[in-house]
């Protein structure tokens, strides 16, 4: 630990605060407790309640418009315009409310387990529990590293700075702005931790296509035969749960990259949601939620720390970010061999998507371009009783600069050269749709998905569904074949059909903004309503 100026070498951000930098998880603890900026939990984990903003504020993020990076980015609601001379006032104005600070911490972390792709980053924070959120998260260096760090990348984290619309260029007080030019993302305005993680990820999403290697907003683990398998998925599909898997190593559960050599994950812990969380149904999960080291955001506590991890009162996004190590059974150093097997995932809540398909790689690339779920009340705030279409490009639209095509073109790219086989797995409703249907047997899928990436469901005959194109399993060991056909597992066929054909309709106006972009083959492969 160093207390004196030099941590903060390269920031710009000068002043007489006390610097502590790259404290131990022990160290950042004293110092937050000290602070008041939470308590502990009963089992030892540090609890922080972030106020009004409880996630990440989509519409309060800007890309500064510097003109050697303007015509790269995908420009629109994801990636706002800020002009240069905006951000310039504004970082200018974070550094000395950061330099006024009676005190800062600061970490040296790095971002990617492949270090011929990885990143540097330099975070300068108020409080201490973001510099634990930060080191959790995060590639944590050797002391001997440290010696010789040279930040790639600057977080200027000021949460309890206000930024100012008029003078700022913004919509709000709360301001997220990253600029590449700069190689600096200043974030004010907001104490939820995520802003700090997902700004890396689009930093990565920038830089690694250039490199040649995919960027990806996936969850990837390791069979022990070696073989390596991702699984990309949107909030709800089943994306932790499915790759936390027993009899497979986790390499990591949100963000990796696939590289000529293979996969590596970005980073160096776990950040999971765990509203209504269960021992039983994800053990690994919830030990490392209950253990020193552990930051839980928004969660409720009684008052001797016991937490209540059913109980909703801040958010339904309560969070648990922890070190990858705190899960037992990891693949050690983040990297494995190239993927076997490529898995999306979908939560379909109008209950017509079969359990799995096998996807070409046409389909492959169309249904990833789509990132497909469906959404349900009880998940977010506002939805009534229908479910509702939510189409996120990549799997990850909020955190992709490039145009999406750039994405999409390298992954089928990257399942040629490679060989992956790629599936389509519901996770969602069968029988009816929500409210009328069951869930999706988590027994079934589990045991579907063991049987497509031990190879044994590539030999089984295939069946093409005549709404969605996509190749169903006719028959599977264990799985009573009327879950395999989603019509065959409906009452009411006609009810059915009328459903399949609205969903139809759905991806048809979605594929309108993007179609452009792809391939004659990805356009063939299309879902479209039959002519």
């Amino acid at each position: 630990m160093t207390s004196d100026a030099s941590a903060l070498s390269g920031t710009g951000v000068a002043g007489s605060a006390k610097v502590h930098a790259n404290l131990t998880a022990a160290g950042l603890y004293a110092h937050a407790l000290r602070r008041g900026e939470g308590r502990l939990s009963a089992d030892g984990a540090f609890m922080a309640i972030t106020g009004q903003h409880t996630g990440r504020s989509v519409q309060d993020k800007f890309v500064v418009d510097d003109p050697e990076v303007h015509d790269a980015i995908w420009w629109g609601k994801i990636n706002q315009p800020l002009p240069p001379a905006k951000f310039a006032g504004f970082s200018a104005k974070v550094r000395e409310w950061l330099g006024a600070r009676d005190e800062l911490f600061t970490q040296d972390l790095f971002a990617g387990a492949d270090t011929g792709h990885r990143i540097k980053v330099r975070l300068v924070t108020t409080n201490a529990w973001h510099a634990l959120f930060a080191r959790n998260m995060f590639i944590r260096p050797t002391a001997e590293e440290l010696k010789t760090f040279e930040p790639d990348f600057f977080i200027l984290h000021a949460p309890e700075y206000e930024a100012n619309p008029a003078e700022d260029g913004c919509r709000t007080s709360t301001l997220i702005a990253l600029s590449f030019a700069k190689r600096t993302i200043c974030i004010a305005g907001t104490s939820y931790a995520g802003e700090i993680k997902k700004s890396i990820f689009t930093v990565m999403n920038w830089l690694l296509p250039e490199r040649g290697v995919l960027p990806m907003h996936c969850s990837a683990n390791l069979g022990k035969g070696g073989d390596t398998a991702l699984f990309f998925g949107l909030s709800g599909t089943g994306k932790t749960t499915l790759s936390s898997d027993p009899e497979r190593s986790l390499i990591g559960d949100d963000e990796h990259g696939w590289s000529d050599t293979g996969v590596f994950n970005f980073e160096g812990g776990c950040y999971a949601k765990v509203i209504k969380l269960s021992k039983e149904a994800e053990p690994q999960i919830w030990d490392a939620s209950h253990r020193f080291g552990a930051v839980l955001e928004n969660v409720h506590g009684d008052e001797h720390g016991v937490l209540d991890l059913d109980d909703n009162r801040y958010t339904e996004n309560t969070r648990s970010c922890y070190p990858i190590e705190f899960i037992p059974n990891i693949v050690t150093g983040g990297q494995a061999g190239k993927p076997k097997n490529v898995v999306m995932l979908t939560a379909d809540a109008f209950g017509v998507l079969p359990p799995i398909a096998k996807l070409s790689a046409a389909q492959a690339m169309y249904h990833f371009m789509s990132g497909y779920t469906a959404r349900v009340a009880g998940t977010e705030k506002g939805l009534g009783k229908e479910p509702q279409a939510t189409f996120s490009t990549c799997f990850g639209a909020p955190f992709l600069p490039r145009h999406p095509e750039v994405y999409g073109r390298m992954l089928a790219e990257r399942i040629a050269k490679d060989g992956a086989d790629v599936w389509l797995v519901n996770t969602g409703w069968t029988g009816g749709a929500y409210g009328t249907g069951k869930r999706m047997s988590i027994q079934h899928t589990r045991a579907l998905l063991r049987a497509a990436l031990d190879g044994s469901l590539a030999k089984v005959e295939f069946v093409r569904d005549p709404f969605f194109g996509l190749m169903i399993p006719k028959a599977v060991p264990g799985i009573p074949d009327n879950v395999l056909n989603p019509r065959d597992s409906w009452a009411d066929k006609a009810a059915y059909d009328k459903q399949a054909k609205h969903l139809v309709s759905l991806f048809e106006k979605n594929f309108e903004t993007f179609a452009g972009a792809v391939g004659e083959d990805v356009k063939a492969a299309a879902i479209k309503a039959a002519a």
